[in-house]
């Protein structure tokens, strides 16, 4: 029974939802799926459990999180100035350095048991990455990647004004994921100003609204990416 791939995957909108639910809500089914894992390793070849897959899409009220390799230094305000600009600001468990979050922006979480799919974490995040540069295109936007830089990147070729729409942080324990990326799709850039956003002082945030002039559909967004990340991962979404 285990040998056969799980590529079904339960999608889930949960809306505009505060940080700590969201995260708790990740945390829950991540357990979840490392129970089974751990189950799985007591039992034979055909009485194993089959892991389910989640991938998770969201907004979050105006909020700062710092990943695990991080530094304090780079969130550029205090707890008055925080409340002030009305966020809040968490410590997580994911790589990288200190991103914002909030409404307008699309955040995805993918919550797979990668054995299901490819035990490879580099493969994943380029997938991740190829599903932000595929969505993108849709609206005549190109964008790719910047050696070095986890994400995905506009100016990525020459490099004269190279920006971030996109920021990523993972985290995987025993090929099970969960944290993922931030989409700026319709997202207030002025909360950037407040951090160094993922640690680089040298490059700008720009969102699908700063470059197109015009305020997006992010359902329609969603449901793109949605599309490009089911195709590159041969997902099956359960509706």
């Amino acid at each position: 029974m285990n040998n056969n791939l799980n590529k079904t995957v339960q999608f889930i909108d949960l809306g505009l939802i505060d940080y700590q639910k969201g995260w708790d809500t990740q945390e829950k089914l991540f357990s979840e799926i490392v129970d089974i894992k751990i189950q799985n390793r007591n039992l034979t070849p055909e009485n194993q459990i089959i892991t389910p897959n989640y991938l998770l899409f969201c907004q979050h009220p105006h909020v700062y999180t710092l990943g695990k390799s991080g530094k304090i230094d780079n969130l550029l305000l205090n707890e008055d100035g925080l409340q002030e600009k009305e966020a809040k600001f968490y410590k997580i468990n994911r790589g990288g350095d200190i991103t914002y979050h909030g409404p307008g922006q699309l955040v995805g979480y993918p919550i797979l048991d990668l054995e299901n799919f490819f035990t490879d974490i580099h493969r994943y995040m380029r997938f991740l990455e190829e599903a932000i540069i595929q969505t993108l295109a849709e609206y005549s936007i190109a964008a790719g990647r910047i050696d070095g830089l986890t994400g995905v990147w506009l100016d990525h070729i020459e490099q004269k004004n190279p920006r971030k729409i996109c920021a990523m942080g993972v985290k995987s324990s025993r090929w099970v994921t969960m944290h993922g990326f931030a989409l700026n799709v319709n997202t207030d850039l002025d909360y950037f100003q407040n951090i160094v956003p993922c640690g680089i002082d040298d490059k700008a945030v720009t969102s699908m609204a700063t470059e197109l002039h015009q305020l997006l559909d992010i359902q329609d967004v969603a449901q793109k990416l949605q599309y490009h990340l089911g195709k590159l991962f041969e997902m099956k979404f359960l509706s």
